[in-house]
C-alpha cells in the first residue's frame, strides 16, 4: 500500500504535498486569474483536470452532470487555451487531482472532497470527508489508485 513519499510533507489538513511546493500565499497570488474567472461565472469553485485522459474525461462529464447549479468551474489542464488559469505548472497539475477552493489550492482527497461539497447529491460525503482521519484514508485510498491509474487509462483506451 502506498505511504507518503520522504519528499512530502503533510500541510495543515493532514494532505501530503511536495517538499517544495509553492505556499497557500504563492498559488493564492499564482491564481488570481482563476479565482476571478470563478468569481465572475458565480461559481464556488475551480476543478483542474487532464482533458486528455479519458478516465478524468469519464469522470469530469459525471461531475458536470451531478453540478446542475453550476457551482464548478472545470478547467482542462491540457487545453493550452487555458494555461493562464492554472495556479502551479500544469505539468504539477497533471500529476494529481486539484481544486481552488476559496484561494486554496487542495489536491488529492482534499481536491475531490471540495468537489463533492458543491454538489448537493454529494454534500454529505463531502461533508464528511473533512474528518481528518477519514481525509487521510481516502488519501491513502487515492495514492493507491494513482499507481494503477496508468493502466486503467490503458485499459480504456484500449
Amino acid at each position: 500500500m502506498p505511504t507518503p513519499d520522504k519528499t512530502e510533507q503533510p500541510d495543515h489538513n493532514g494532505v501530503f504535498a511536495p517538499r517544495g511546493a509553492p505556499d497557500l500565499a504563492t498559488c493564492t497570488a499564482m491564481s488570481a486569474e482563476a479565482i476571478a474567472e470563478t468569481r465572475m461565472s458565480g461559481q464556488r469553485l475551480t476543478v483542474f483536470h487532464d482533458g486528455a485522459c479519458p478516465l478524468c474525461q469519464r469522470e469530469i462529464a459525471v461531475m458536470r452532470r451531478l453540478d446542475r447549479r453550476r457551482a464548478i468551474h472545470f478547467v482542462d489542464v491540457a487545453d493550452p487555451a487555458t494555461a493562464g488559469l492554472c495556479p502551479i505548472d500544469p505539468a504539477a497539475l497533471l500529476t494529481r487531482f486539484h481544486a481552488l477552493e476559496n484561494g486554496q489550492l487542495l489536491s488529492g482527497a482534499a481536491a475531490f472532497a471540495a468537489m463533492w461539497r458543491v454538489i448537493p447529491a454529494l454534500r454529505l460525503l463531502g461533508q464528511v470527508a473533512r474528518f481528518p482521519p477519514l481525509l487521510w484514508l481516502l488519501e491513502y485510498g487515492y495514492r493507491g489508485f494513482l499507481r494503477f491509474r496508468p493502466r486503467l487509462q490503458r485499459w480504456l483506451v484500449s
